[in-house]
């Protein structure tokens, strides 16, 4: 599997990707994903237990480790190309041990992370130092450092809190019931927000939240797969579509490295691929392997990975026609709505 450096993306290009391999070899559902920032490295969290790390320049399963008796669920890099933070799936009540600092060089928990009482939903890590976030179906979201056990500091909140932190690691954003978008200053969250976004007219719990690499923008993916993209500045909606349901399976969207474009999975089992500023839709290809819940875009290739309990790399074709049509087979299911 041949892959490129980001270059400039256009419409053309991001027509043109394709399937350049797959990884079927999960025992069950793929629950997240994460790319390293700087080095070209992908970490998978499965319900078999398993966190999986591969070289994506290559398609190349580096790693495979087990965690039979927690489970794995969310999971993040660290700086460090070999270590990542994980979320636990089962025994939390037991132990409550809801996060470990895991690395995949030896199958070593570097750290336990003791503090939510229920399920973590969301979790990142800072840009610029050693500080994480994660939100918990417990309706808290915990600041965390990697050098320390104790949690450094704590935000209750309502629903199902999502959180990121912008690219510069200045701002973090935390969604929370209603469609409000809190935005704190990293530095001094404990003074409260400084900004408060609502998302007009959706009162469905936000599932996923990102920032552009501009921070210019952010994009959220609700419960009921409505997929928004905000100003990040004034809170304006940028762009809005909606996708077919997927019930019990939340969705992920993913910018493209440029910001340009948007790409998600959608219930009916296809990946779109919209272009925000002319809002409109620019592919549209049949998965094949079910339901993609997750999603993200390379930080520095073109590429972006699509799993369900099948993992698959799309590049570009070079064998797509000059036509530019999606290389995939015709999809007669309804074009999702815009608004």
């Amino acid at each position: 599997m041949a892959t490129t450096a980001l270059t400039e993306l256009d419409d053309k290009i991001v027509r043109s990707m394709a399937v350049g391999a797959v990884f079927s070899d999960f025992g069950g559902k793929i629950n997240s994903l994460d790319f390293h920032r700087k080095d070209d490295l992908l970490v998978t969290a499965s319900e078999d237990g398993s966190v999986r790390l591969y070289d994506i320049v290559n398609a190349k399963l580096l790693k495979t480790t087990y965690h039979k008796k927690h489970g794995t669920d969310r999971i993040c890099f660290t700086h460090h190309p070999s270590s990542v933070i994980c979320s636990t799936k089962y025994n939390l009540d037991s132990t409550g041990e809801s996060l470990r600092y895991l690395s995949m060089y030896d199958n070593r928990i570097l750290r336990y992370f003791k503090g939510h009482k229920e399920r973590v939903v969301s979790l990142c890590m800072s840009p610029v130092n050693d500080s994480f976030m994660s939100g918990s179906v417990d309706h808290s979201v915990r600041m965390w450092d990697l050098r320390v056990n104790a949690c450094q500091g704590i935000l209750h909140l309502r629903g199902r809190p999502t959180v990121a932190y912008d690219q510069q690691g200045l701002v973090f954003a935390v969604a929370m019931e209603g469609g409000a978008i809190k935005l704190f200053d990293s530095r001094s969250y404990d003074k409260g927000p400084f900004d408060t976004f609502l998302v007009g007219g959706d009162r469905a719990e936000v599932c996923d939240i990102k920032f552009s690499n501009d921070g210019k923008s952010m994009l959220l993916m609700t419960t009921n797969n409505n997929i928004y993209v905000l100003d990040a500045y004034g809170g304006e909606k940028r762009f809005a579509v909606n996708l077919e349901p997927s019930p019990n399976e939340t969705m992920e969207a993913t910018f493209s490295p440029d910001g340009q474009y948007v790409v998600s999975g959608s219930g009916d089992g296809t990946i779109h691929a919209w272009d925000i500023n002319m809002r409109n839709e620019v592919a549209c290809w049949n998965a094949h392997t079910g339901v993609s819940s997750c999603l993200k875009w390379a930080p520095r290739r073109v590429m972006f990975v699509a799993a369900s309990s099948v993992l698959s790399f799309w590049i570009p074709n070079p064998d797509d026609p000059a036509s530019g049509e999606p290389q995939s087979q015709p999809i007669s299911q309804p074009t999702p709505s815009f608004s």
